[in-house]
């Protein structure tokens, strides 16, 4: 079970990365461009995702730890509740979100 803090701990392992407030809720950036968001629901987070399709797969395959709002509708956004998820898969979440984010010179060096 992952918890806010390990959110934290693990956004901010990310290279260039820092924390700030997005609508009174932090959240998390790498080079200016957010790439997780804590939400106003306890144990929720937001996670930018590849594309519409894989938030769909996601909320598909396991709708206990992954879904979405009418919000959402149209962006590749997916939200995640925390307790669903462990710690290991949180932290591939996160780079994984953290990858489609921060600029590539960025992403090249931390693939060496």
């Amino acid at each position: 079970m992952a918890t806010e803090d390990d959110v934290r701990r693990l956004a901010l392992a990310l290279p260039e990365t820092g924390e700030k407030l997005m609508y009174g809720t932090p959240a998390f950036y790498v080079r200016g461009r957010w790439f997780a968001r804590m939400k106003e629901e306890p144990d929720v987070i937001g996670l930018p995702v590849a594309g519409e399709e894989e938030k769909l797969e996601l909320v598909a395959a396991r709708p206990e730890a992954f879904f979405t709002t009418p919000h959402y509708d149209g962006y590749a956004v997916v939200l995640v509740r925390l307790p669903e998820v462990d710690t290991e898969e949180l932290g591939e979440l996160l780079t994984d979100a953290w990858r489609l984010r921060a600029p590539k010179r960025v992403v090249a060096a931390f693939d060496t």
